[in-house]
């Protein structure tokens, strides 16, 4: 069953938040994941929805995708994206039919 990344992002240092995307687009993919939203345009139409930069990665399976989060390859750029930004991010279970 897939699993998801759902993080909404409020860049602080544009400089230093370029320098964790560029490092970790690559380690996403090493993972198995790949992404659905990264960053586009938010059009609210109901509500008072806080996003900003939103972006949600897609893995295989949930397994697959705490294995990328708790990686040691990650943590480092974790710490980065929290110096860079203020966010919130959650691993949600995806859904298969049937």
């Amino acid at each position: 069953m897939p699993a998801y990344l759902i993080a909404n992002i409020r860049v602080k240092d544009p400089a230093k938040f370029a320098a964790y995307r560029d490092q970790v687009a690559p380690m996403i993919a090493r993972f198995g994941g790949r992404y659905l939203i990264r960053g586009g345009a938010v059009t609210p139409v109901e509500g008072a929805p806080a996003l900003e930069r939103v972006v949600v990665l897609e893995f295989p399976t949930m397994a697959g995708l705490k294995a990328f989060y708790h990686s040691p390859d990650y943590t480092p750029l974790i710490a980065l994206r929290q110096e860079a930004s203020d966010g919130d991010v959650a691993l949600v279970e995806g859904y298969e039919p049937g």
